[in-house]
């Protein structure tokens, strides 16, 4: 017999869809709705991206469906999502992102443009498709997966900082407008987090020392490490949390 605590933790009859979940913090998330009971729609740039991510969740039993898109594209995401109403989805985690590290003095225009396109736009975008849905079932969650550079202004990495802090602001917008209508709209800042875009960092012994000195508990994060936060805020024990962004980062922001 379910408990109303276990429920209140249950995906059960859900439908997630997640961006950029062929690894890392996206795919240890995916897993993690799929054995809390939710069907996923996996979205990334090729089939065989997915496949490892697509195996584990059907191992788990429940039902796993791919949306090839590269979320750089504009109309790469309108192709992919225009049978919105049919897909149906109830949960949307937006994490899909990339980085590009260099001086800003240095930084092209191109690669601007990249970034925020990737990690901002599309953030807008698919929010805006899947809630047209969701606004008329008159329910639905939404998380951005946002970073600790919504907050600060890091080293280095301008568009990617200009991006997670948009990601924070369209998180706040889209929350004020959504929220009376039954969709609520947070996101999750990870720390310092073991997974390609930190390889960099985790590869200088100088700053990974730095970055490791500053976090009380005194270890970088694992993509793992967010899968229950994504779970909660999609859940029915976050009913009241509503243009929230949750900072999941061992303690950095604290220091």
């Amino acid at each position: 017999m379910t408990s109303w605590l276990q429920s209140q933790f249950s995906l059960t009859g859900k439908k997630a869809l997640v961006t950029g979940s062929s690894k890392g913090i996206g795919a240890s998330i995916a897993v993690a709705m799929a054995q809390a009971g939710a069907d996923l729609v996996l979205v990334g740039r090729s089939e065989d991206s997915l496949k490892s991510t697509h195996d584990v969740i059907e191992k788990l039993g429940k039902s796993v469906e791919t949306l090839i898109c590269d979320v750089q594209s504009r109309s790469e995401i309108s192709a992919a999502f225009k049978d919105i109403d049919q897909l149906s989805v109830d949960i949307v985690v937006n994490n899909a992102g990339s980085i590009s590290r260099a001086p800003a003095i240095d930084a092209t225009m191109e690669e601007w443009d990249r970034i925020i396109d990737t990690n901002l736009n599309s953030v807008f975008q698919i929010s805006q498709l899947c809630a047209r849905r969701m606004l008329q079932k008159g329910h639905g969650r939404i998380i951005n997966i946002a970073s600790l550079l919504s907050f600060q202004g890091g080293i280095n990495v301008p568009a990617y900082t200009a991006s997670k802090h948009g990601v924070a602001g369209i998180t706040k917008a889209l929350a004020n407008e959504w929220g009376s209508k039954g969709v609520n709209v947070n996101g999750i800042s990870p720390g310092y987090i073991s997974t390609d875009n930190t390889e960099a960092l985790r590869n200088d012994a100088d700053r990974s020392s730095s970055i490791l000195a500053r976090i009380p508990l005194g270890r970088w994060g694992n993509p793992e490490d967010l899968a229950a936060a994504a779970v909660f805020l999609a859940s029915p024990a976050a009913a009241y949390i509503n243009g929230e962004l949750l900072t999941v980062d061992g303690g950095w922001m604290g220091r």
